[in-house]
């Protein structure tokens, strides 16, 4: 009798609600949902940039290679990809990079010369304890420079996961 009773009970209270929808009996089923909030300013990224620490798997449009014999990628283990690309007025590098698990690809212009750009190239740290999938991905991420790059050679290196 009991058992009768708490089926009973809960019966009644889903008496109200669609149970497909989890929505109020008659209604419609539309959804409202919030609009995504706008950055703020200091969170502005310029034209064919992506924001920090997203990375993307395409390059931005509008992005134009950068050659290859301006890009020194001697300092980078065998397999790891070497394209570049400019965008903004050639003030952003945007790089095709390798991260993979739970890592995160990371780029900074380590060093900015008349003749080069240093660009390190690491991934962030998987976190202790943490399970991981053994998979590589090569997303495009961005760095600022200070200025156009010009005819400057991009010089790529890798330093340790941070």
């Amino acid at each position: 009798m009991v058992g009768t009773g708490a089926l009973l009970l809960m019966v009644t209270a889903c008496a109200g609600h669609d149970m497909a929808t989890n929505q109020p009996a008659g209604s419609t089923g539309s959804v409202s949902v919030p609009a995504p909030a706008s950055p703020s300013p200091t969170e502005s990224t310029p034209p064919g940039a992506n924001p920090p620490g997203k990375p993307r798997l395409t390059v931005p449009e509008g992005s134009t290679p950068v050659p290859a014999d301006r890009i020194d990628a001697t300092a980078l283990p065998a397999g790891f990809p070497r394209e570049v690309w400019t965008a903004n007025g050639g003030t952003v590098l945007n790089i095709r990079a390798q991260e993979g698990g739970c890592g995160h690809a990371l780029g900074e212009a380590a060093e900015q010369a008349g003749d080069r750009v240093v660009v390190n190239l690491s991934e962030t740290k998987a976190q202790t304890n943490q399970m991981c999938t053994m998979d590589i991905r090569y997303p495009v991420i961005s760095v600022a420079l200070a200025a156009p790059l010009d005819q400057r050679t991009v010089v790529l290196k890798t330093t340790p996961p941070k």
